[in-house]
């Protein structure tokens, strides 16, 4: 058997051929913010305060739900990785799984 080869006039683009190094829709700028304060989340969590830093990623969770419930498919970006209603049943039971985690399990001693 012969491998496909692509289309000649298809080449990948990269940021230094002055490609675009910036998201194209507002759900990509959405997705950038998730990822921003799940990072501080981890950033929290690396300091210590583990409660406090699963809640923030908990919250990056359930804010990335609300936006993609809210946005039509077009706009939103990486957000849109299933149907609507899937993408946002996973990350809102996610985020509150965290969240209840976090309150739930007891402190123990060092």
């Amino acid at each position: 058997m012969s491998e496909i080869e692509p289309p000649e006039d298809l080449e990948p683009v990269s940021a230094e051929d002055g490609g675009r190094r910036y998201p194209s829709t507002i759900g990509g700028a959405f997705y950038l913010v998730v990822i921003a304060v799940t990072a501080i989340g981890f950033g929290i969590v690396a300091t210590g305060s583990w409660r406090q830093g699963v809640r923030w990623i908990a919250g990056a969770l359930l804010f990335g739900a609300v936006v993609r419930a809210v946005l039509p498919a077009r706009d939103a970006g990486m957000l849109a990785v299933r149907r609507r209603w899937w993408d946002c049943f996973l990350l809102a039971g996610v985020g509150v799984a965290l969240i209840v985690l976090a309150g739930s399990i007891p402190d123990q001693p060092l």
